[in-house]
């Protein structure tokens, strides 16, 4: 249940290496090259502003690539995670806004509730066999309209909630280190990304979804309850959307029911550049994170050098092609 390796030979004799290894670190060459060429040829990209501004856009996206890394690892897939982080986002601004609850409960409420929805996309697909495809397309239209319906269409504004701005766009970190403008939502992002690689890599919880990755039908032979992880797994995913729901609100200082649609994209491109197997059973938070960058700087120093928004979505479509041929060729060399 482990990950496939490479054997290499070289000066110091064979070594092993896993392809989800030598995937993140192609990809963090690649970030390396995107900064130095963006830093040379796109005027104003290296100003801490704009680093500011890239790290903000990757806090959402990189959350959400590690939601969707959970799934992708346990050999299925969540396009609903955009809309998802939508829908945890209206339910903070109802608990918040519209009940007056306090702010830690608020924040529990809405990632409760992305778990629990995530838990439905989870029982839907271990229990009544439907990919994970379709089931999960489905329950993007449905978190979509309820998050119009539960906010009548219309923004929740966080004004009479000040501290909200604390889970995004403020940053802590700057009293301690004066000049040190990291925002919190970063940190959040990166706190969000250290837990999860505990729980993959040292936990039960983190076995039990690469062996379904790996083998379902041996992992079920063997004992293990699989519709029962599934369905953590997707819980989970859920739960961790709802982190990402609160930052993005947070950085809006509202809930935008219509917002979402299109994040599925970018979190799946992100854990893809970083090394996790669209055929399941292989992974790393590392290196979503790192995809997530990629997407970001790219993004940004296209913006920067004056390219038309549209071609970002076409730029993210190629990146999935390469990232998932590059993954079928170390596969076949494994």
């Amino acid at each position: 249940m482990t990950d496939t390796t490479l054997k290499t030979s070289g000066w110091g004799g064979s070594r092993l290496f896993t392809t989800a290894t030598v995937q993140k670190a192609v990809a963090f060459v690649v970030l390396i090259a995107l900064l130095a060429f963006f830093g040379l040829f796109a005027p104003n990209f290296a100003t801490w502003s704009n680093m500011v501004g890239i790290m903000q856009a990757t806090a959402v996206n990189g959350v959400l690539g590690v939601a969707v890394t959970f799934v992708i690892i346990s050999g299925g897939i969540d396009l609903s995670i955009g809309t998802m982080m939508t829908l945890t986002a209206v339910v903070a601004g109802l608990l918040l806004t519209n009940l007056g609850m306090p702010l830690p409960l608020g924040i529990i409420g809405a990632i409760l509730f992305g778990a629990f929805m995530g838990s439905i996309s989870g029982a839907v697909i271990a229990y009544m066999k439907i990919p994970p495809f379709i089931a999960t397309l489905g329950m993007m239209q449905i978190a979509r309209g309820l998050a119009l319906v539960f906010s009548g269409a219309t923004p929740i504004y966080f004004n009479d909630t000040p501290n909200y701005g604390l889970l995004s766009p403020v940053s802590s970190i700057s009293a301690l280190i004066p000049g040190l403008e990291i925002p919190n939502g970063v940190l959040i992002m990166f706190a969000v990304a250290a837990v999860s690689s505990i729980v993959l890599t040292r936990t039960i919880v983190g076995r039990m979804i690469f062996a379904l990755g790996s083998n379902e039908e041996a992992a079920r032979l063997s004992g293990i309850k699989v519709n029962r992880w599934k369905i953590l797994t997707y819980a989970i995913s859920g739960g961790i959307c709802g982190v990402a729901g609160l930052i993005v609100s947070a950085r809006l200082n509202s809930a935008q029911p219509a917002l979402g649609l299109g994040y599925e994209l970018d979190a799946i491109a992100a854990a893809v550049i970083g090394g996790t197997s669209l055929s399941g059973g292989r992974g790393t938070v590392t290196g979503t994170i790192i995809g997530a960058f990629i997407m970001s700087v790219l993004t940004n120093g296209l913006r920067v050098m004056g390219v038309q928004e549209e071609w970002k979505i076409v730029v993210t479509g190629a990146i999935i092609i390469v990232a998932v041929f590059i993954d079928i060729v170390l596969r076949r060399k494994a």
